[in-house]
């Protein structure tokens, strides 16, 4: 199996962990779901924690996407002419990547938008 292969499903498997994990935290919390008085969280306390969730992830990613940008410039200018057209081969996808990376808090304003407008929230 290739490495990038084994790299991806061990960060899926971590992920889903995660999230499994935070769903057991958060319904564990003893709260029978008739008394709930809404007491909790607001919708606007949410929306701020997962906005600055998504400025974090967004700028991590934007400056790996960049280091990764220079890593495969230098490469491809100190390789020969194999490697060069190896590096052409893989610059497709990374720009693909990227262009998801940076347009990734766009892309979550729109589903959130989207998603807000059927709950009626």
């Amino acid at each position: 199996m290739k490495k990038t292969i084994k790299i991806v499903l061990v960060a899926m498997i971590l992920l889903i962990a995660l999230t499994v994990t935070v769903n057991a935290a958060a319904t564990s919390s003893g709260v029978a779901p008739g008394s709930y008085t809404g007491s909790g969280a607001s919708v606007s306390s949410i929306n701020k924690i997962g906005n600055q969730l998504i400025q974090i992830v967004s700028t991590i990613g934007s400056i790996a996407s960049v280091i990764v940008l220079v890593v495969l410039g230098l490469k491809y200018m100190m390789g020969s002419a194999e490697e060069k057209a190896e590096y052409k081969k893989t610059l497709l996808p990374y720009i693909i990547g990227a262009a998801f990376v940076f347009a990734a808090s766009s892309i979550a304003t729109i589903v959130y938008n989207f998603t807000s407008g059927l709950s009626g929230v």
